[in-house]
């Protein structure tokens, strides 16, 4: 499950990949300054929702705090129904294994990135909290082959042009054909390929 994902690409090559794909994108809360980042849960990050103009660009936290304190960072997908859609932008996303060595006190890391674009789009939803306000959770489902030698769940990345139907609550989820393709990269300590 993604408890890590970064961004970083500004916010005009967000809004450059949206007109590529035919669509205008507004920020009706100004344009972020976003810089290149890791996003961790609990941070502020940028997610695309539609708005009364249409597609708007806003800053959100990822997650809100759950029944018994600990945030609410992913969310199953199977067997429900979400109204408050959004997409978390991110150009990766990371998993962790079991160290190589069991003496070692840090996981193995890997860097999913996408094959196609230089974007992905994570399935995610809203909701309105009163101690945060409103914040983004992201949506899981059953690995791809790609994620599912590592883990046996993984966040749902629509293809680009399939970002419009999720976004649209009277859709369903698109199925993992309809997925983003991500390569992996194992990396260091150092962020370095291994």
């Amino acid at each position: 499950m993604c408890n890590l994902y970064r961004l970083h690409k500004g916010a005009d090559a967000i809004r450059q990949i949206f007109e590529g794909l035919g669509h205008q994108l507004h920020f009706p809360e100004g344009i972020p300054n976003l810089q290149p980042t890791d996003i961790r849960i609990t941070d502020p990050a940028p997610i695309v929702r539609m708005g009364q103009n249409g597609l708007e660009l806003i800053i959100r936290r990822w997650s809100w705090p759950g029944t018994h304190g600990k945030p609410v960072f992913n969310l199953k997908s199977e067997g429900r129904k979400f109204t408050k859609r959004c997409l978390a932008i991110a150009d990766g996303f990371y998993e962790f294994t079991t160290p190589d060595d069991p003496k070692a006190k840090r996981k193995n890391k890997w860097l999913f990135s996408p094959v196609e674009g230089e974007f992905i789009g994570i399935a995610a939803v809203t909701q309105t909290h009163p101690e945060v306000g409103e914040a983004f959770s992201l949506l899981t489902g059953e690995p791809s082959p790609e994620v599912a030698t590592l883990h046996h769940r993984q966040i749902i990345l629509p293809k680009p042009d399939h970002w419009l139907e999720w976004l649209d609550p009277s859709s369903s989820l698109p199925p993992s054909s309809n997925w983003s393709t991500v390569s992996a990269k194992r990396i260091t300590e150092m962020g370095l390929e291994t």
